[in-house]
C-alpha cells in the first residue's frame, strides 16, 4: 500500500519520517501514553527511531496498517499519532492514537481520528473500523465517541498491561457514521459524556463533609480499612438490613475493594469510605449509576457500629449527593431501605431526601422479596 498524506480540519496527517524520532521519544515519556498504550517501558530513543524508520514503513509496505504522524500543517510540529494499527482482508481496520502532551486540549486526536476514518472508508473501501482501549481509559473513549464510534461493550484483553485492567472497551464505526469536520456531536464539550469522562478519567477524589464540630473525609477505600469493613459487616444490624455475605470474611472485603476500584474505572459507581476526623473508618457509602437512565443513580450506605448516632452518615450522604449532581450531572438520586429500617430512613431524610412511599416486594433480600421504603433527592433540591 502506497503511503499518502491527508489534510483535513486544520491538520496534516503524513507518513512518519526519520526526523520525527526525537519528538516521538519526547512525547512517549508522558505517563499517560505509557500507562494506556502498548509502547515499550521505559521508552528509549532507539524505540522511537525504530518506529519511525522501520515499523511504520513496514506496515504501509505490507498493507497491514496505516500509521500517520499528526502535524500542524503550517509549522510542521508533531501533535500526535493516529492511524490504522491493523487492516484485515475482510475489510475491517482498527484505529489507534495518542496525543503529544503539548498538544492536548485542542481536539487534535478527535479531528485526526475522523480524518483517518473518512479516508479508510472513502479511499481504502473498508467496511468497518473498530476501536479498543483498556477499561478506565476515559480520554480515549471520549475521543472515540466524538469520532462517531459506538461503544459496543467490553471484552477480555488478550495482552493486558501490567497493573492494568484485564478488560477492554470495544467500539465500532461504519461508513456514513463519521461526523463532518467541525461537527460537535453528542459527546462534545459540556455534554454528559464529557463530564463523566472528566470525572472518572481522573483518580477518585476526596470529598469533605461537616458533622458537628468535626470534618469528615469521603475518600477511596484502602487496604488499611479492610479490618474495619469486616467488623462492620459482621455486625448484626448490618447483616439484618443489607445484603453483605453472611458469614463475612476478609476475602469478601478484599473482593469488594477490587470491585469498587473496577466500578470507578468503568464509570459505573463511586464508592467511598467515610473517615472520621482522625481518619478512622466510620462507614461506607456508594453512589451507583443506573445502566438504563444516565441521569439516575441510587445510594447505599452502612455505618461502623462505633460511629452510629454521631450524625456522620447524613452529612456524608448530603456531600456525596451534591457531588453527584454538580460533577456527574445527575438529575435524581434514589434511596431505598427495608420497611422498618428507621435508622436508614432518618439518615436519608436528614440529608434532604423526600420520602415517596413504599414499594411492595421492591427488593430481593436473602432469598425473599421484601417491602421497601423509597425516597429521592432531585438536582433542583440543592438550590
Amino acid at each position: 500500500m502506497e503511503p499518502v498524506e491527508i489534510i483535513e480540519d486544520g491538520l496534516l496527517l503524513r507518513p512518519w519520517r526519520d526526523t520525527d524520532a526525537d519528538a516521538v521519544h519526547r512525547a512517549c515519556q508522558d505517563p499517560d501514553i505509557q500507562r494506556w498504550t502498548t509502547v515499550p517501558r521505559p521508552y528509549l530513543p532507539e524505540h522511537a527511531y525504530g518506529f519511525v524508520t522501520e515499523l511504520s514503513g513496514r506496515a504501509w509496505a505490507e498493507g497491514t496498517g496505516a500509521p500517520f504522524a499528526v502535524c500542524d500543517p503550517v509549522t510542521g510540529e508533531l501533535l500526535g499519532s493516529c492511524g490504522l494499527v491493523s487492516i484485515t482482508s475482510a475489510g475491517t481496520g482498527e484505529i489507534g492514537y495518542w496525543t503529544a502532551p503539548w498538544a492536548r486540549g485542542r481536539a487534535v486526536t478527535v479531528r485526526a481520528a475522523r480524518a483517518v476514518a473518512r479516508w479508510s472508508f472513502d479511499t481504502l473501501g473498508l467496511r468497518r473500523l473498530i476501536w479498543q482501549a483498556e477499561v478506565g481509559n476515559h480520554a480515549s473513549r471520549l475521543v472515540a465517541l466524538r469520532a462517531g464510534f459506538r461503544i459496543d461493550g467490553r471484552l477480555r484483553l488478550a495482552d493486558p498491561a501490567s497493573g492494568g485492567s484485564a478488560d477492554g472497551w470495544v467500539g465500532s464505526l461504519l461508513p456514513g457514521e463519521v461526523p463532518a469536520p467541525g461537527a460537535t456531536g453528542p459527546a462534545g464539550p459540556g455534554t454528559l459524556a464529557a463530564r463523566r469522562a472528566a470525572a472518572f478519567g481522573r483518580p477518585q477524589p476526596t470529598l469533605f463533609a461537616t458533622a458537628g464540630a468535626g470534618e469528615l473525609l469521603l475518600r477511596p477505600m484502602e487496604e488499611q480499612d479492610l479490618d474495619a469493613v469486616v467488623e462492620t459487616c459482621r455486625d448484626p444490624e448490618t447483616i439484618r438490613w443489607t445484603t453483605v455475605p453472611d458469614p463475612y470474611e476478609r476475602a469478601d472485603a478484599q473482593w469488594y475493594l477490587g470491585f469498587i476500584r473496577d466500578a470507578w474505572a468503568r464509570g459505573d459507581a463511586a464508592c467511598f469510605v467515610i473517615a472520621d476526623p482522625d481518619d478512622r473508618y466510620a462507614g461506607s457509602i456508594d453512589l451507583r449509576l443506573s445502566p438504563a437512565d444516565p441521569l439516575l443513580a441510587d445510594v447505599g450506605f452502612m455505618a461502623a457500629p462505633a460511629a452510629r448516632g454521631r450524625s456522620y452518615m447524613p452529612a456524608a450522604l448530603a456531600a456525596l449527593s451534591a457531588w453527584g449532581f454538580t460533577t456527574l450531572g445527575l438529575a435524581r438520586i434514589e434511596w431505598k431501605a427495608h420497611v422498618g429500617n428507621t435508622a436508614s430512613r432518618r439518615v436519608a431524610e436528614k440529608a434532604g431526601f423526600a420520602f415517596e412511599g413504599t414499594a411492595r416486594g421492591g427488593l430481593q433480600h436473602r432469598g425473599e422479596r421484601v417491602d421497601v421504603w423509597t425516597a429521592a433527592m432531585l438536582a433542583q433540591d440543592l438550590t
